[in-house]
């Protein structure tokens, strides 16, 4: 496989499986984070069980500026990017304004215009290729609004919208567009986004690995899918929440988070 794939979050949990999974289908892989040492580890770890090669880019996705200066880096080392994965992104949990407004600007930041930012910059190069692939990790809660976890929620629901409308727009090129929709997942999520003891419960009872996650995602990515939701429990919880009122599908979601 000629060229790289990008994965944001690349250090650990869902994008580190990605760019695992990615390593093993012949992907040469480029791994973006906060962490240096995580990435480094990474790195190493992937290009002594594949024949491909892997670099990192340490840097704070968060900020304004991210998006440009991994696209520069990327040109800079004549990097030419065939898969790109926004996957980086997390979660705030609790009443909303429990948190700041610089708080939950810098969440919506990653979650949004990170994605929105990597995917407008690296459209032309992808497009330019004979086969571009584009990978958004949304969430099961993009289906419905997660009282206690509304802003997340509806960052996650922006991925999905966008990224579905983005595959249809396309759809007559070379680049796909694949949105994937992860449950709950053995990562670090729950910490970061400080769930209680109730929701730690309710997650652990369903957890994927990250690695089945991973399969999953690049397998529907690799085969040009649109959307995916890994796991069957998930898959049924999107399915009710389309088919019951509204209004008890939050209240439910809401005894979860509280």
């Amino acid at each position: 496989m000629e060229g790289y794939a990008l994965i944001t979050g690349a250090s650990k949990g869902i994008g580190k499986a990605i760019a695992t999974a990615l390593a093993s289908k012949g992907f040469n892989v480029l791994l973006v984070a906060r962490s240096e040492p995580l990435l480094e580890k990474a790195a190493t770890e992937i290009t002594s069980r594949f024949r491909v090669k892997a670099d990192w880019l340490a840097l704070d996705l968060s900020h304004p500026t991210a998006p440009q200066n991994v696209y520069d880096w990327c040109r800079a080392k004549g990097y030419t990017v065939a898969a790109l994965v926004n996957n980086a992104g997390y979660g705030l949990s609790g009443p909303f304004e429990k948190y700041t407004l610089e708080e939950s600007w810098n969440m919506m930041q990653l979650n949004m215009q990170t994605m929105v930012g990597l995917t407008r910059l690296f459209l032309p190069s992808l497009q330019a290729l004979d086969r571009g692939y584009i990978m958004n990790i949304a969430s099961s809660a993009a289906y419905q609004a997660v009282p206690k976890l509304s802003l997340y929620a509806a960052t996650k629901a922006f991925v999905l919208a966008f990224s579905r409308g983005l595959h249809q727009e396309l759809a007559r090129g070379p680049v796909t567009v694949t949105v994937v929709s992860p449950g709950a997942t053995d990562t670090d999520f729950p910490n970061r986004a400080q769930l209680g003891e109730k929701g730690m419960k309710a997650a652990a009872k369903f957890n994927m690995s990250p690695e089945a996650v991973a399969g999953s995602a690049v397998q529907s990515m690799l085969s040009g899918k649109t959307e995916v939701i890994t796991g069957f429990i998930n898959k049924l919880g999107a399915a009710m929440a389309w088919l019951l009122p509204k209004g008890m599908v939050e209240k439910t979601a809401m005894k979860i988070y509280e």
